[in-house]
């Protein structure tokens, strides 16, 4: 069998699993999380015997530190997982809930009901755990999955593929619901993105080189975030001191993620006052500060920005700094270099607040707070299946609802149209 035909009949199975998992209820879908989660902890030797194959192949490979790290299935990897299964389980079933209803004057009674999207197919790189994370979250937003993981975790992630397959036959649920793909080779990737009759949505998760990739070569609609180019503007009305606990959350606490600020932006009559401030906190984890000609005349030590700086995406321990005539030159930065991800401004001004908010187009915009809060769990959202900048259907943090969608529910009593 080719990988064309073996991906093809994963997606034919796929969509007859995703028919039957919309007449599950609530009850079923949950009772299979949590099978699931038992399956984790009763398996975890298993689990982590095949995970150590990949960790042999990695070394072997060469692939970084942070890479084997990302890789690693440990024991409080484990409990991670099955701690989300049970958060998800625990959140309130989005599907077949009703959004408001009207009435038209011929006495047609109209509302929405929100059902699965239907197949999706993840992409992914790296990270075993997101094969259960994502599982989870398809099944109980209805949605049968297939999930493509990297080839450096390839025997860990069809061991997990196995544990959820068992889970779902003992709880009643198709076990094609979720799919994990079978094989190494890259062209499984393109078949994939070749299912449009199948799958309805692709969800790549990585690095902005796999996501460009998947972009350009699926059929299929795909929800992404190429990468996060986030900013704090520091407002001429902020609270300094405020300011300076935020801007360095948001760049120290996490700077490898796409929510960690890469930009800082600063009044320029606040920047005398804050930026040695600022500089000398920086300074003592190691942040290196690439600035305007303004930053660097306040800040000696700090590198020249060059014009790559402004759309950078670090994920490192560097920081892009202009100063700033104000509001006006802040959010035209913030229009000409944002990837649209998270964009934060600290002001005690309400209208400027105001302002800031209707006019950035990001899909999370922070007044004074960390940009490091646009997470769905952070947000409330539970679990999430990643962030979205692509606004078409979903736009910020993809929790439950994001991934499902809304039909007419039209009641009547024998009208017809004249």
């Amino acid at each position: 069998m080719t990988i064309e035909s073996t991906i093809q009949g994963m997606a034919k199975a796929a969509r007859g699993a995703a028919h039957k998992l919309g007449r599950v209820s609530s009850e079923q879908k949950n009772n299979a999380l949590f099978a699931i989660a038992a399956g984790l902890e009763k398996e975890t030797d298993f689990i982590q015997s095949e995970n150590k194959k990949d960790l042999l192949s990695a070394e072997e490979m060469g692939l970084s530190g942070a890479m084997i790290d990302r890789l690693t299935i440990k024991d409080a990897t484990i409990d991670a997982m099955v701690a989300g299964l049970n958060e998800v389980a625990d959140l309130n079933d989005p599907v077949g809930t009703m959004g408001p209803a009207w009435i038209r004057p011929n006495g047609l009674q109209i509302a929405r009901m929100r059902i699965p999207l239907g197949v999706i197919g993840i992409i992914y790189e790296s990270r075993p755990n997101v094969t259960v994370d994502a599982a989870g979250l398809c099944l109980k937003a209805g949605n049968a999955v297939i999930l493509r993981g990297g080839s450096e975790a390839f025997h860990s992630n069809q061991a997990l593929a196995a544990i959820i397959e068992r889970a779902l036959e003992n709880s009643g649920l198709p076990d094609k619901a979720v799919q994990v793909v079978p094989v190494r080779e890259r062209e499984a990737v393109y078949a994939l993105l070749n299912q449009e009759r199948f799958v309805d949505l692709i969800i790549p998760r990585g690095g902005e080189g796999l996501i460009r990739s998947v972009v350009e070569n699926s059929k299929i609609p795909v929800l992404k975030h190429y990468k996060g180019v986030c900013h704090i503007y520091v407002d001429v009305d902020a609270d300094l001191g405020m300011a300076q606990n935020i801007c360095f959350n948001a760049k120290v606490q996490r700077p490898g993620v796409c929510n960690a600020m890469e930009t800082m932006l600063v009044h320029r009559s606040v920047a005398e006052a804050f930026l040695p401030a600022m500089a000398g906190q920086f300074a003592e984890v190691g942040v290196e500060l690439r600035g305007c000609a303004e930053t660097c005349r306040i800040l000696p030590n700090a590198q020249k920005a060059q014009e790559s700086d402004w759309p950078a995406e670090y994920l490192d321990l560097i920081l892009a700094v202009k100063v700033v005539k104000g509001i006006d030159e802040a959010l035209a930065h913030i229009a000409a270099y944002s990837s649209n991800h998270s964009e934060a401004i600290v002001t005690r001004d309400y209208e400027r607040a105001r302002r800031f908010v209707q006019e950035a187009d990001s899909s999370v915009v922070l007044v004074n707070a960390s940009t490091r809060f646009n997470d769905g769990g952070q947000l409330g959202l539970g679990a999430e299946i990643g962030i979205s900048t692509s606004k078409l259907h979903a736009f910020g943090p993809m929790g439950l609802e994001e991934l499902t969608t809304t039909k007419f529910v039209v009641q009547g009593n024998g009208q017809i149209r004249d």
